[in-house]
């Protein structure tokens, strides 16, 4: 099997080199696009099939050392091809992601979280709930998903050994599913509760017309209420979809074993996460920028021992943060090589005949990113990348404004129809093992997302319309 995956890997990869190599040498699309705009295409489908594929087993950092290697041969000058290392975005991103180590090391997300299921009783209705408060109160301490799965999902699988679920149960794959999905999706409501939220604020910013568009106050505006509906409405959906045919046992309460008490090291590091999300808040009275908020929490962390100097190297993903800052740096590459002026020239014409009907165009657009996620599976960050400098264009053509696409963006980035297309899906059945949820469930609960995305967008268009988004 795994030879066959391997196998599998190579050809797809190879699809993806021939195609590029193509389109290096014969420059097909010329005279609308540069040779320099040619190369650095084929550059940039070679890094994608490596962020998509991963031959070899590369990891994502390799994908993008490949693409700033080959836009400094093809004459680029540094500045541009690593513009994206310059962002304010990923000055958030690098201390953001040490939130998530403060939270693993001093235990304090475990307690939060042990001690909140310690509040309901075992129910399928309490045990849902319950897993929505975690979800929201570990996406103020962090933005990152990997950490909050990471938590959530060893205390679902105790959940379900102690309520004697059976394994491959509709009530065992609700459960776990929740515990999953709560750790990604009431946190997308704010800027600072997912990773995207610095990803796709670098991605805007490194645009001159949409640079500061992207702010903690314009991300809630367009994001809080629907991400509220979408994830209510997925805690019931799913409980009447999914109806679980076993009953939990009957238990007094939901007696886990841990200590939920907190360390004096633990304490410390929620009042920094709680006065850094307090700042976050009122970043419209003091004015402070969010990476500089950021970055000095993770100085006062190790100030106060909280972090150490090993954790510098092993603490948070350094290929994520590689990948991230080349993802960033497309823009600027594009820019350079006028393949962003030409991409505007084939998407624009594209999307005109149903750019002016508000609800057509945006279900149109969100069910064609939900079908392009079976495909980009790198986080869906190179398709972002790509979409994002087109943006003004549109705006121009249409008067669609360029945050109309953060929700679609977001909804579609979260998608689940199967493990692969979203890695916390991948890494929680992968922790879960034998309890994990069967994939004819996941497909099931996918699908209820798929649709109650499309219900809340039809819902905020109004809203949207009110906000001068069309």
């Amino acid at each position: 099997m795994n030879y066959r995956k391997s196998y599998a890997q190579k050809v797809g990869f190879g699809l993806f080199l021939l195609i590029a190599l193509w389109m290096m040498i014969e420059a097909p699309f010329s005279p609308g696009l540069e040779p320099r705009g040619h190369l650095m295409l084929g550059a940039v489908l070679i890094s994608i099939g490596i962020w998509v594929i991963k031959p070899f087993g590369l990891p994502y950092s390799m994908g993008a050392l490949f693409l700033a290697a080959f836009g400094l041969i093809a004459g680029l000058r540094p500045g541009i091809v690593f513009s994206g290392f310059a962002e304010s975005a990923v000055w958030t991103l690098v201390p953001a992601l040490f939130f998530g180590t403060v939270l693993r090391k001093t235990g304090l997300g475990k307690s939060i979280a042990f001690g909140i299921m310690r509040l309901f009783r075992p129910s399928y209705p309490s045990l849902i709930c319950a897993w929505a408060v975690i979800g929201i109160v570990l996406s103020i301490f962090t933005p990152s998903m990997t950490v909050r799965v990471a938590i959530m999902i060893p205390i679902a699988m105790q959940c379900c050994e102690l309520c004697a679920l059976k394994k491959g149960s509709k009530g065992q794959s609700l459960i776990m599913l929740t515990a999953f999905a709560m750790a990604i999706l009431p946190g997308s409501g704010w800027l600072t509760g997912v990773l995207w939220g610095p990803i796709v604020q670098g991605l805007y910013n490194a645009v001159p017309e949409m640079e500061g568009l992207i702010t903690f106050d314009s991300w809630l505006s367009v994001m809080l209420l629907p991400q509220a509906l979408i994830s209510l409405l997925m805690l019931v959906i799913s409980y009447f979809v999914l109806r679980p045919e076993d009953k939990i046992s009957a238990v007094a309460s939901l007696q886990t074993g841990e200590d939920t008490k907190l360390s004096a090291q633990a304490k410390t590091a929620g009042v920094i996460l709680l006065i850094v999300f307090a700042m976050f808040i009122s970043s419209g009275l003091h004015g402070l920028p969010t990476a500089a908020i950021c970055l000095a929490a993770v100085i006062a962390f190790f100030a106060l021992k909280i972090l150490t100097t090993e954790d510098i190297g092993t603490g948070i993903s350094w290929d994520m943060v590689i990948f991230v800052a080349m993802a960033l740096s497309i823009n600027s590459i594009f820019t350079a090589t006028g393949i962003s002026s030409w991409l505007s020239g084939i998407i624009i014409p594209a999307i005109g005949p149903i750019a002016g009907d508000p609800m057509l165009f945006t279900l149109f657009m969100l069910a064609i990113l939900f079908a392009w996620r079976f495909f980009d599976i790198a986080l869906f960050i190179p398709t972002m990348a790509i979409l994002v400098p087109v943006l003004p264009s549109i705006q121009e053509a249409y008067g669609i404004n360029p945050l109309l696409w953060l929700p679609l963006f977001i909804m579609a980035a979260n998608c689940f129809f199967m493990n692969y297309q979203n890695m916390w899906a991948m890494m929680g059945s992968s922790m879960a093992g034998e309890r994990s949820w069967t994939q004819k469930h996941l497909a099931a609960y996918g699908t209820i997302y798929f649709v109650v995305c499309v219900i809340v967008v039809a819902l905020m268009i109004p809203l949207w319309n009110s906000l001068g988004v069309f």
